[in-house]
């Protein structure tokens, strides 16, 4: 920041510059940059990159970045507005104990929440370990035999299980889906919300009362019950089956360590949240959802599995398996278009597992029942009546609604939140945080209006045939890491296996994996915000209705929209709330037939997956060889289908990095056809400060805040992607006068890692984000015209620049046997990752550098790149064997350099290292080549039983 002027003889610099901290060029490394572009500045770059036509007419309205000390002061002032009262609200969430090993090691440790999604599975094998153990756990506990690595949350779980169940019925046509009355309020409207789009008739009902004369394709059950009542579910479960439908279980973690598992009676499918194994409650998320089902299903199930398989030294090794089920490859055919999963908090969850074991589990969870038990029989001894079902930890009590009434009252004096279930009942779900004087203050609170007493009519203990009897965790990963002492160094062994940002830049396009200042973290921990029910009244979360007023505002002057929804918690997620936006939009018009979405043939995987949930035909729309939309193709589909456009979904800059000039003429012949725009936030951080989404013409945008505005990845997850858009689709937003319905479980989806982006804003700053942007565009044209000479470029804008991103074309060093994964491969051994692999286009690598990174590093990539050309160069020129060489051979491990045998035509030193840096700071891959075939066709999701891999 500038000095402040002062009337005196010295100015005061300002204690902190956030700005120049998070922006790694110099004045000093830009000039150069600038001077090798052959441009005079930044701003001559921006003129030249970014079309004329769309540049913002004057500075973001977002005023001077704060400091840190400043940000963290007005951000903890805020988060002090909300009021930590004890909630026993349950609801398929829990307060717990988040182990401070766990803590320390994980959620704070920028070596696991830096990492990105694990597709260079080589340098990710830490982190697929530990996801490996989440499967196992869900496995074990569900007793059904697949899971996969999570997903967002319970409610889109159970909604993933609806579609899933449907696409496996052998007769859905006319089939509805059933969902008792007693699953969880806002799993039973997220299920409501997708259905509607697909034409699928949801029955809300009584299971106990269903007979299944209407015909069904599957049914939901909740276990135990949203009122705490735990019941035999088999026979109804076999009924199902009888009518051909497929049984869906949502159930608590914790309780099936005391519990009967679903597969014991009958459930095909089992979904749920992990949250309460160690994850704050986050005022609703990041958690990390499980979805388990039998073995045959395993080519149907929604999300990412992590599969055992084998390295080129024929050693166990771990990679996502079965990827062509995954919506990136199916598109328009996926029947999900979930690709974010909760990765950082499914490692918090797994190691919560792994540190307890599955006798602390149990341990707990039999602690909590004993407190249930004993508020039961206090109860009772007040006068209040059971519920008529055995509970686990949520007791159900009925009296007069007046006393009631009372008794709400006297728990709110006492700042203790109960759910109202209806006027004569309430239930009270207890936690791992719950105490014996916690017990004894909701028995006073429930004493508030005395009655006579009595003795209970239902057992307060589980009955045996509820109990369960079949082992579980009984894989050697859960039984050896219970000391802390243990535990940190197993933790540290997985953590160094994985690349992260603590290493070296991770390069991805159309990923921005940027800086995640330790000052934008911070207040994630902080029990203000960690420690709120997704469901207490909202007087009591003041200071996150601040924080949401002041960040909706602000990407609403980012982007250029009237309105922002904060709640979609994924891209993907961000990318179906748009686009269902748009079809209320055209319902509420009485236009309902428009159902078509064009969407240009680069578009990203989830954008067709997305428009097919959303109940939308898809078109593609050519694109030309310079990359660009073809206009031509685009004015023939939108005359063909005038009346029947509903969207075109836009991604821009384009996937192919360049800032297209049509932009706007594209935008403007969607609407002359009565067609919407939605535009894929993805590449949000070539605009930021320098050009709006809602001044190009866009009416919806998704915001990426894991890319733009520094949530980070957390190896593949958490996410976020609220939407903007304009004042006309404003009323159709979820939870707005006449919106979608929750697209997410919790109104506010993963609120917990919001403080991260308003740090972020509010430490840039309006000039700040816009130098970023300007950065961001210098070091993605500087690697660039460093590699042109060596890589062809496959896309450039008018000016010859690109955009923020830039595609290399390796596709002509097939002519010498070198494929893209040969160079993706190679490059770990020069200690980085590789950038996007062969997205947009087959045989390219998307780099992204972002303007976190300093000169120094993109100059240790470039060399890295230009090494490994000579590299190729030998083998063209025969100096080295087309088979036998560094690019075929890589990654290379230590193992494998210091073996006792060495039989390459190459040395050693070549092999392991190739770049001068690698001699100071070398990151050894964990695994050679991993065969990812050998795995899909001897598929393995848990541990094997062969101990760890």
């Amino acid at each position: 920041m500038a000095p402040t002027k002062l009337k005196g003889r010295h100015a005061v610099v300002a204690a902190d510059d956030f700005v120049r901290r998070h922006i790694g060029p110099s004045t000093e490394e830009r000039r150069a940059m600038l001077e090798t572009l052959g441009l005079p500045s930044l701003d001559a770059l921006a003129d030249a990159a970014v079309p004329a036509s769309i540049r913002l007419k004057a500075p973001l309205a977002i005023g001077r970045g704060l400091s840190e000390q400043e940000s963290m002061a007005r951000l903890k002032a805020m988060s002090q507005r909300n009021l930590l009262f004890k909630s026993y609200l349950g609801m398929g969430y829990s307060d717990c104990f988040t182990p401070p090993v766990l803590v320390r090691n994980i959620l704070e440790n920028p070596g696991w929440y830096t990492a990105y999604t694990p597709y260079q599975a080589e340098i990710a094998q830490g982190r697929l370990e530990a996801l490996l153990n989440f499967q196992t756990m869900i496995i074990d506990l569900t007793g059904l035999d697949v899971a996969n690595a999570s997903l967002l949350d319970e409610g889109t779980a159970a909604a993933e299980a609806m579609v899933m169940s449907r696409a496996l019925a052998a007769d859905s046509e006319g089939a509805a889906f059933f969902v008792s009355e007693d699953c969880h309020p806002q799993t039973i409207a997220v299920v409501r919300t997708r259905a509607q789009p697909l034409g699928i008739e949801v029955i809300v009902g009584s299971h106990e009362g269903f007979d299944f004369k209407r015909k069904v394709f599957g049914v939901l059950l909740q276990y135990p019950k949203t009122d705490g009542g735990v019941c035999d579910y088999a026979s109804f479960c076999a009924r199902a089956h009888q009518a051909g439908a497929l049984a869906t279980v949502a159930c608590d973690l914790l309780s099936l360590t005391v519990i009967k598992a679903p597969a014991e009676f009958g459930a095909d499918i089992a979904v749920g949240s992990a949250q309460r194994f160690g994850v704050p409650l986050g005022y609703g998320g990041p958690h990390a959802a499980f979805f388990a089902t039998k073995d045959a299903y395993k080519r149907q199930m929604p999300g990412r599995i992590v599969g055992v398989s084998k390295d080129s030294a024929g050693r166990p090794a771990l990679r996502l398996a079965l990827q062509t089920r995954e919506q990136h490859i199916r598109r328009e055919k996926a029947t999900s278009n979930i690709c974010t999963a909760q990765v950082l908090l499914a490692v918090m969850a797994s190691h919560y597992a792994v540190f307890h074991g599955p006798q602390g589990l149990t341990r707990i969870a039999r602690r909590i029942h004993d407190l249930a038990g004993r508020l039961a029989e206090g109860a009772v001894a007040l006068g209040y009546r059971l519920g008529l079902e055995p509970f686990f930890d949520t007791v159900r009590l009925t009296c007069d609604p007046s006393r009631i009434k009372e008794v709400l009252r006297e728990a709110r004096a006492r700042r203790i939140n109960l759910r109202l279930l209806k006027d004569d009942t309430l239930t009270i779900a207890l936690d791992e945080m719950t105490g014996l004087e916690d017990v004894a203050d909701l028995l006073e609170v429930l004493a508030a209006s005395g009655l006579p007493g009595s003795e209970p009519e239902t057992a307060v203990e589980l009955p045996m045939a509820f109990e369960r009897n079949s082992s579980f965790l009984t894989h050697p990963v859960f039984n050896a890491y219970h000391s802390e002492t243990e535990m940190m160094r197993y933790l540290k062994r997985l953590e160094s296996k994985d690349l992260s940002l603590t290493h070296s830049m991770i390069p991805l396009g159309s990923c921005t994996m940027k800086l995640n200042a330790a000052s934008e973290m911070l207040p994630v921990t902080w029990p203000e915000f960690g420690r709120l029910h997704p469901f207490a009244p909202a007087e009591q979360a003041q200071g996150y209705a601040a924080m949401f007023r002041e960040l909706e505002a602000w990407l609403c002057e980012i982007t250029g929209f009237a309105a922002v929804s904060l709640q979609p918690n994924a891209g993907s997620q961000g990318e179906y709330a748009g686009l269902l936006v748009i079809r209320r939009y055209h319902e509420k018009r009485r236009d309902a037939a428009r159902n078509v979405c064009l969407i240009p043939q680069s578009a990203h995987g989830t954008n067709p997956a997305s428009a097919a949930l959303a109940g939308m035909k898809t078109v593609a729309v050519h694109c030309l060889e310079d990359g660009d939309i073809d206009l031509e193709d685009l004015k023939a589909k939108v005359t063909e289908h005038a009346k029947d456009l509903a969207a075109l979904m836009v991604t821009y800059p384009s996937t192919h990095g360049v800032f297209e000039q049509g932009i706007k003429e594209i935008c403007e012949l969607v609407h002359l056809h009565g067609g919407l725009v939605y535009m894929d936030g993805a590449n949000m951080n070539a605009q930021v400060g320098l050009c709006r989404p809602g001044d190009i013409g866009a009416d919806v945008c998704h915001l990426n805040l894991h890319k733009t505005f520094c949530i980070p990845h957390g190896g593949g997850g958490p996410g976020m992607g609220p939407i903007g858009v304009t004042k006309a689709l404003a009323p159709y937003l979820p939870g707005a006068s006449e919106g979608i319905g929750p697209v997410s479980a919790a109104p506010w989806g993963s609120a917990s890692i919001l403080p991260i982006s308003w740090s972020y804003i509010s430490q840039m700053g309006g000039p700040g984000l816009t130098e970023a942007t300007k950065v961001a565009l210098l070091n993605a044209n500087y690697v660039a015209k460093r590699l042109a000479p060596h890589y062809p470029v496959l896309f450039k804008g008018r000016s010859g620049l690109v955009a923020h991103e830039c595609i290399l074309d390796l596709r002509p060093l097939k002519a010498f046997d070198v494929q893209v994964e040969d160079v993706a491969k190679r490059l770990m051994d020069y200690g980085f990752h590789a950038p996007t692999v062969s997205f947009p286009v087959t045989g390219t690598l998307m780099i992204e550098p972002t303007e976190s990174e300093s000169k120094a590093e993109l100059d240790r990539f470039c060399s890295a790149m230009i090494s490994i050309r000579s590299e190729i160069r030998e083998i063209e020129q025969g100096k080295a064997d087309k088979a036998d060489n560094v690019l075929k051979n890589a990654p290379h491990t230590a193992e494998a350099v210091t073996a006792d045998e060495w039989k390459h035509p190459y040395s050693r030193e070549k092999a392991a290292y190739p770049a001068p840096w690698t001699r100071g700071a070398k990151f050894w891959p964990a695994v050679g080549r991993i065969d990812g075939a050998f795995g899909d066709r001897n598929f393995i999701c848990s541990c094997p039983p062969w101990g760890q891999p």
